[in-house]
């Protein structure tokens, strides 16, 4: 189900309204797309996803994923490693919940937070591509390096 938004009329990339009956969940960088739209343009959006490496970012994130990269753990497990509330580790599990990064895996009253190994090996597999570029160009550039102390040998 989509969006609805409406563009103002008064300026060119004004401000928003948004029609609330038809608004569910959207995500914070709706607003900047919606808000670039021409005027009294009306578009139906699915809400956006959040972006895996805008999550991936955050370093208590990380640190969320290296943790439960060797054991499924509880939101107050998880909290109790950081300086932090577990409010805070909530909000960022949600996150990383959103990118599908990790899974809930309720067990009674527990719910336990796990990683998503699937979604780390496409992150791989889009690095992998330039890895591959990057890894080319320093053997040129090595090969490059290696024929200039040659020639100041010979000199």
């Amino acid at each position: 189900m989509g969006t609805y938004w409406n563009t103002s009329k008064s300026a060119a990339f004004g401000p928003l309204f948004i029609d609330q009956k038809k608004c569910t969940n959207y995500c914070e960088t709706d607003w900047l797309r919606v808000y670039l739209q021409p005027i009294g343009f009306v578009i139906c959006a699915s809400p956006m996803r959040r972006d895996i490496f805008q999550a991936i970012a955050d370093p208590t994130r990380r640190a969320i994923i290296a943790l439960i990269a060797l054991q499924a753990m509880t939101p107050n497990d998880i909290a109790d490693n950081f300086n932090t509330t577990r409010q805070a580790v909530s909000k960022h599990l949600r996150i990383l919940t959103e990118c599908e990064l990790v899974k809930q895996e309720p067990q009674g009253r527990e719910i336990y937070y796990s990683l998503e190994i699937d979604k780390l090996k496409e992150i791989d597999n889009w690095i992998a591509q330039y890895r591959a570029i990057w890894e080319t160009r320093f053997n040129q550039l090595d090969d490059v390096l290696t024929s200039i102390k040659q020639q100041q040998n010979e000199q």
